[in-house]
């Protein structure tokens, strides 16, 4: 058997992963999970130095402490089917 070898493309990769689909997929997570909190949670996409980031949090003090009490971001999160890097 041969030996395969390959070279990952990194600036292709950050591309990609900074591309209008890929934004649009984290608009729809977060849009998800912020509605399964509750109306006083939104979300927001971002680019960082390689990639682009959803954050969903707390919009109100009343849902920062809901959170905070019921941590109510995991559990949206994990309705939802998505799981959080770690």
């Amino acid at each position: 058997m041969k030996k395969v070898v390959f070279k990952l493309d990194m600036d292709g990769l950050t591309e990609l992963k900074k591309s209008a689909e890929m934004k649009a997929v984290l608009e729809e997570m977060g849009s998800s999970v912020a509605s399964s909190a509750g109306g006083d949670y939104d979300y927001r996409v971002h680019d960082a130095d390689y990639t682009s980031i959803v954050n969903i949090y707390p919009a109100t003090k009343e849902a920062a402490r809901d959170n905070y009490e019921n941590n109510t971001l995991l559990n949206a999160l994990g309705a939802s089917g998505l799981s959080m890097r770690k």
